[in-house]
């Protein structure tokens, strides 16, 4: 079954947390040694930064009402460029799907508060794998039976992880922002982007080193949890590129934008060329959910027909996932 990709959507908080911000909590850290360790310079939250520094996030339930957009609100912010770029009403969508790593609510499902605020009414639920949750909506979608979906289905992937992170611990402090990616895709019409080869593989025995608790804050193994990304994401898009690259395409990579040196290893041992690796966590931190999809919003209007870009990532649970988006002339 192919699965045609119609537009994409991001949305990023106004708030921003620079490295500066982040020395002046006086928590052990600094620009130098966050950018040597995970060259992130910046990163965007729905907290005010008035309430980090004063209360370093200690009640999580506290943090959920002084957020000043909600996840879905945020989620539903990329739904809007998504549709637009689709260049279809919001009438024409037929199902919502989210996947958030960090929902406000455990119920309702995310995509039914999304689905709210568009004023959808419409299926909507929700496929949770933390940071790779577009992914695996994508997966499940590419397993459904197309005369039984709906012309056109939106993808909804939200994080506000920084309503998790306790801002006394630098560790997880330096990593976390706050943005939302979305997407419609169709099985029925036709388009000039399409996905690929999406897999997806999981090795629960690892569950325990990445978690968000219901009330506790965020907690991993780093160490562990980045040896574990470089290896997997290096094998996805090993394989990606054997199934797929072509002579006359240009193979792009875009992953998980877990940390810059995580990104840089994997890209040096696949041998992509620097000017085919996009990224967007230098500035935005790690955006959960949102991550990959994100970047390629970003650079919507610089894709070109023969780009592939091909995109790996992983997530708590352990999980890991890919898939293959390849531009085309228009139909």
């Amino acid at each position: 079954m192919t699965v045609f990709l119609h537009g994409l959507g991001h949305a990023h908080p106004r708030n921003e947390i620079t490295n500066r911000f982040l020395e002046d909590l006086d928590i052990g850290t600094s620009d130098a040694w966050i950018i040597e360790r995970v060259g992130i310079r910046s990163r965007r939250t729905v907290l005010a930064l008035d309430y980090i520094r004063t209360t370093r996030n200690r009640d999580l339930s506290a943090a959920l009402e002084a957020a000043e957009m909600s996840n879905a609100a945020l989620g539903a912010a990329a739904a809007e460029m998504a549709i637009a770029r689709a260049g279809i009403a919001p009438d024409d969508v037929g199902m919502v799907i989210a996947g958030t790593s960090a929902s406000d609510t455990h119920s309702p499902a995310e995509a039914c508060n999304v689905a709210r605020l568009l004023d959808l009414e419409v299926p909507a639920f929700d496929v949770q794998s933390a940071c790779t949750s577009f992914y695996v909506q994508l997966y499940l979608l590419s397993l459904m039976d197309p005369e039984r979906l709906p012309d056109f289905v939106l993808l909804v992937a939200p994080d506000t992880l920084t309503t998790t992170v306790d801002y006394n611990d630098r560790s997880s402090a330096v990593l976390w922002g706050d943005a939302a990616a979305a997407a419609v895709l169709s099985t029925r019409h036709a388009a000039p982007r399409h996905i690929l080869g999406n897999s997806l593989e999981s090795s629960p025995a690892g569950a325990d080193k990445v978690v968000v608790p219901r009330s506790a804050h965020f907690r991993q193994e780093g160490r562990t949890v980045q040896m574990f990304g470089i290896k997997r994401m290096t094998r996805c898009l090993a394989q990606l590129r054997e199934q797929f690259a072509c002579e006359d395409r240009v193979f792009h990579f875009v992953g998980h934008q877990a940390n810059l040196r995580m990104l840089d290893a994997v890209r040096k041992h696949c041998g992509i060329p620097a000017e085919c690796h996009h990224t967007n966590v230098e500035w935005y931190g790690n955006t959960g959910a949102a991550s990959s999809a994100s970047v390629i919003s970003m650079n919507w209007d610089k894709w070109k027909p023969r780009d592939d870009v091909a995109v790996a990532g992983v997530g708590a649970g352990l999980t890991w996932s890919s898939y293959l988006l390849r531009f085309e002339e228009t139909p």
